[in-house]
């Protein structure tokens, strides 16, 4: 039995596939391939400097400042009193790179007193403010 009809009638339908163009482009896209292929292989040898980079290990000094119920303000653990406050901001500020201040206030504080302490820091020169917040107390 064979696959192709042998009449010559326009509306018969003819299952034979033509590969005639499939290899046609075949060809071009191999041609296409082998002249590309060694233009991208071709490299020009270049003397490229060595750069060498320290990673910068300068981090900046953490300021604890407490602020407790009472308004009482702490600098590292330790007790100051409110005049005292403005000098050591100034004398923070001096420092390279500059520190970042930790304020920690209670939850009874009054907040005037946290908006004291946050403007003294930025009259004295101290821009990098973060709070520290407990959420274990209630």
């Amino acid at each position: 039995m064979a696959m192709g009809s042998l009449s010559d009638s326009d509306d018969d339908f003819n299952p034979e596939i033509n590969t005639t163009p499939l290899v046609d482009v075949m060809l071009v896209l191999l041609i296409i391939f082998i002249i590309t292929i060694p233009v991208i292989n071709h490299s020009v040898k270049i003397d490229l400097p060595k750069a060498v980079s320290a990673p910068d290990d300068l981090k900046p000094e953490n300021i604890q400042l407490s602020i407790d119920a009472d308004g009482q303000i702490q600098w590292n653990g330790e007790y100051i009193e409110e005049n005292q406050l403005a000098p050591r901001i100034a004398t923070a500020a001096k420092k390279q790179p500059l520190p970042e201040l930790h304020l920690f206030a209670e939850r009874t504080t009054e907040y005037e007193k946290v908006a004291q302490v946050m403007a003294a820091a930025q009259a004295g020169g101290l821009t990098k403010i973060g709070f520290v917040t407990n959420p274990q107390a209630k």
